[in-house]
């Protein structure tokens, strides 16, 4: 991978890495939250189902943290391994965005209930 993309990767995982730090807040303040307030689990699906907000927030938390593990794994494949090459980079992108997509599913689910 050219100098740029590598750059476009550590841009990409910082990115991701402060979204993610913020959604984890909140979803743990979130659910800490809730339980204190004596929701059950059923409860808290109840209140948030049909939310768009909630759909959107989950979404991006589901996305973010997919690339931002599959490029971390991409790093420690590549330096430990010495996997290389177009190929390569093409399996990681598509294993972030499955991992995403199973994300994404769940929140459409939740969104759904």
């Amino acid at each position: 991978m050219s100098a740029r993309g590598q750059q476009h990767l550590w841009v990409a995982q910082r990115v991701t890495a402060m979204i993610l730090a913020f959604a984890v807040v909140v979803h743990l303040v979130t659910i800490l939250v809730a339980v204190r307030g004596g929701l059950s689990a059923a409860e808290i699906i109840g209140r948030v189902g049909g939310s768009e907000a909630w759909l959107v927030f989950y979404a991006v938390f589901a996305l973010c943290a997919g690339l931002h593990g599959a490029i971390g794994l991409r790093a420690i494949a590549a330096e430990w391994l010495g996997w290389r090459g177009r190929g390569f980079d093409l399996a990681w992108l598509a294993i972030g965005l499955l991992t995403a997509l199973f994300g994404i599913r769940a929140a459409a689910g939740l969104y759904a209930a």
